[in-house]
């Protein structure tokens, strides 16, 4: 998002003669664009405070740290760091053995695995 990688653009078309969507199967809830760290997301919300979008200002999401934020009729955004990254809890030789959840989720666990297809 720095301007850094040739050939990345976003587009964003508004048209206001369409009905508002919604989530359902197969919809998009956010649209998420990978930082380098927590110094560019700190760019970006200096940047979308100075022209006065609202946002959620860091949310740390104990893997990665995200900033979320809505423009162009409600779409959803979001900036995530790519640290600490999904090893925070388990070693890489083992990751993706079992089902590793952030501390805050750690509560849900029972409700979350009731949840999940065997794959």
């Amino acid at each position: 998002m720095d301007g850094g990688g040739a050939g990345k653009e976003l587009h964003v078309y508004e048209q206001p003669k369409l009905g508002r969507a919604r989530l359902g199967h197969g919809g998009v809830h956010h649209v998420a664009f990978r930082l380098r760290d927590e110094q560019e997301q700190a760019y970006w919300l200096d940047r979308l405070s100075g022209f006065g979008v609202p946002n959620s200002g860091e949310v740390d999401r104990f893997y990665f740290k995200s900033l979320y934020f809505r423009i162009s009729g409600g779409i959803l955004f979001e900036l995530a760091t790519d640290g600490p990254g999904f090893h925070a809890d388990e070693p890489l030789e083992s990751l993706g053995e079992r089902l590793a959840l952030p501390p805050f989720l750690e509560p849900r666990r029972a409700q979350i695995e009731a949840g999940l297809k065997p794959l």
